[in-house]
This record gives C-alpha cells, sequence and structure tokens, in this order.
C-alpha cells in the first residue's frame, strides 16, 4: 500500500469543502481532466464522478465511485480507469490543532495495476500522492483566499 500524508495549513472544514466539490475533482487529482459528477449527489455512497484520465499522448475515461462517505473525515472512493484496472483510494481529514493532516492510503485492486502490484508500483504512487497532496494543499489555500476575498 502506499500511505502519504500533508500537513495544510488551512481548517478541516476547509479541505473537507474541495473533496465534496466533484466539480474541482480534476484540480487536486493528478492525472484527471474535465472532472464532473456522474450519478448520484457527490459525494454521497455509490455517487460517482466521471474524468479522463492522461497517459502521455493517450487518453482514456475513467469515473469513480465513493464506496465509504463518513463526513468530515473520511472519504474513500473506487476509480475505475479503463484498461488501467482500478483502484482503491481511502483519503483521512484529521484536525492537527488549527490545520489539518490529511492521509490517503491507495492500492491497485483489478487489473494490470492490481496483477503487478509491488513496492515498484507503491513507489510510483507515492510520487503520484506527493504532487496529488501538494495540489490539493493549493486549492484549498486558493478556495479560502477567494472566500474572505468575498466576504464569506
Amino acid at each position: 500500500m502506499a500511505v502519504r500524508h500533508q500537513l495544510i495549513r488551512r481548517p478541516p472544514a476547509a479541505v473537507w469543502a474541495v473533496l465534496e466539490d466533484g466539480n474541482r475533482y480534476a484540480d487536486w487529482v493528478v492525472g484527471t481532466a474535465r472532472s464532473r459528477p456522474a450519478d448520484g449527489t457527490w459525494p454521497e455512497l455509490g455517487s460517482t464522478i466521471e474524468y479522463q484520465v492522461r497517459l502521455g499522448p493517450w487518453t482514456v475515461g475513467g469515473h469513480t465511485v465513493v464506496r465509504r462517505y463518513e463526513p468530515p473525515h473520511r472519504l474513500e472512493l473506487e476509480a475505475y480507469s479503463g484498461p488501467l484496472g482500478t483502484a482503491r483510494i481511502a483519503i483521512e481529514v484529521q484536525p492537527w490543532g488549527q490545520d489539518t493532516l490529511v492521509v490517503v492510503d491507495e492500492h491497485p485492486l483489478r487489473g494490470p495495476g492490481g496483477a503487478v502490484h509491488n513496492t515498484a508500483v507503491d513507489t510510483l504512487i507515492q510520487i503520484r500522492h506527493r504532487s496529488m497532496l501538494g495540489r490539493l494543499a493549493a486549492v484549498v489555500g486558493q478556495t479560502t483566499r477567494d472566500t474572505a476575498e468575498r466576504g464569506g
């Protein structure tokens, strides 16, 4: 399993607000583009979000299903990436003083990723998570600044 964490210098409610916004998914999830909520009300249990996954010059359609939704602390997803297979992604949001500790735990379930899952695959996932958590922190920070500027 690839587990990574990051301290985000914003309150948990600000982090959770970004996680609950299905239209912002592609803003922080590395490799996805053009996300949009599809079935159900994101991120309620069983709801889905659709997006595209870019692999160099190739684009593959994908979708993610919410498997566990415990606001404002835990969101577990199953990502379906076409021929790449599926992965389980668990996101924990924990208060850390006035800040937020976000922990991401991901592992392949089905398809080629699950068949060849090893420490090399986990290393690649760790690199992706480092970037993803940095992007999440930036989106949360920008969203917080935008809200403050509007007086909200």
